[in-house]
């Protein structure tokens, strides 16, 4: 049993680690785009193409999904609990070292000289000044590792999304994706669609629309690529949903949503730490996991946390 667990722990991990890795391949291109750039298609990070946004990071790398995500696993291997404070402080300190990557959204909020005093706020004005309009992928990128912890799943996605996220869109998204990890790790079973729908509806109805299309329709239905959208946090979440019904393995899933284009780091980083939690680390080819960028330090990171969360 504990094995099983770890194994997809450690698939959770790597499998947003990987999406997020070769997504970057495809980051911000429509599909014509990926198909000019890739024309047998995006499989391998040698492949990534080193253009102007590109070229910032090696073949290899993770982007500030994963750094985020970190952040929140270094807070749980330090305190051995989900501290929302903690996070905040790794969130500020991350965004002070001037990452790469980050959104426009997260980072009006991080660049608050204020922030860590009450982060929550600070996410509730910068939604303020949208006039509640804003509801981008900044939340749900990194919220895998949320779903790993065994204990007040819902309560703890909540709190680690408001820290910079304050639409519900954002905040209900993250509880569906750790619910799913967190039954696939902990309870061997995938979450019932009813269920996530039951969930979705008590933070937005906006949300169901993007579940259904996601079970009924095709990949091409998500218009992944659509400029105005692509960093909705509704997106990779319906990419996740997407993937556990129409693959059959992580690859395939991985393959389908790199190039499909879009935010497609992040969709891909969402959607592979799910694949990874249900298939586990053995479902992930080596290729993906020994090619990693830093992948040494990654790996003693995911022990260190898989011990406390075992423990």
């Amino acid at each position: 049993m504990k094995d099983s667990v770890k194994d997809k722990i450690v698939g959770c991990l790597y499998g947003q680690a990987v999406g997020d890795a070769l997504g970057l391949g495809t980051e911000f291109m429509s599909k014509d785009e990926v198909k000019r750039n890739y024309p047998n298609g995006l499989s391998e990070y040698s492949q990534i193409v080193q253009d102007y946004h590109r070229k910032r990071w090696d073949k290899g790398d993770w982007t500030d999904d994963t750094d985020m995500m970190l952040c929140i696993a270094k807070a749980i291997i330090k305190g051995r609990c989900i501290n929302p404070k903690t996070v905040a402080h790794n969130f500020k300190q991350w965004f002070k070292n001037r990452p790469m990557g980050i959104g426009r959204h997260t980072y009006n909020v991080l660049a608050l000289y204020d922030y860590e005093l009450n982060p929550v706020n600070a996410a509730e004005i910068t939604w303020n000044l949208s006039n509640r309009n804003s509801a981008p992928n900044g939340g749900i990128m990194r919220t895998s590792v949320v779903g790993l912890w065994d204990e007040d799943v819902v309560q703890n996605a909540e709190k680690i999304c408001k820290l910079t996220h304050a639409d519900p869109r954002c905040i209900g998204s993250c509880v569906i994706i750790s619910e799913l990890i967190n039954h696939f790790v902990w309870h061997n079973m995938e979450l019932p669609f009813e269920d996530i729908l039951e969930i979705a509806d008590r933070y937005d109805t906006r949300i169901r629309k993007y579940l259904l299309l996601a079970k009924n329709g095709e990949l091409a239905d998500l218009n992944l690529d659509e400029k105005t959208t692509m960093g909705y946090t509704l997106k990779p979440l319906a990419c996740a949903v997407w993937c556990l019904y129409h693959v059959n393995s992580f690859k395939e899933g991985l393959l389908k949503i790199v190039n499909a284009g879009g935010d497609a780091d992040t969709n891909a980083a969402v959607a592979c730490a799910v694949l990874g939690a249900k298939y586990g680390m053995a479902g992930i080819p080596e290729y993906y996991v020994d090619s990693l960028n830093q992948k040494n330090v990654y790996e003693c990171i995911i022990n260190e946390l898989a011990n406390v969360l075992l423990n």
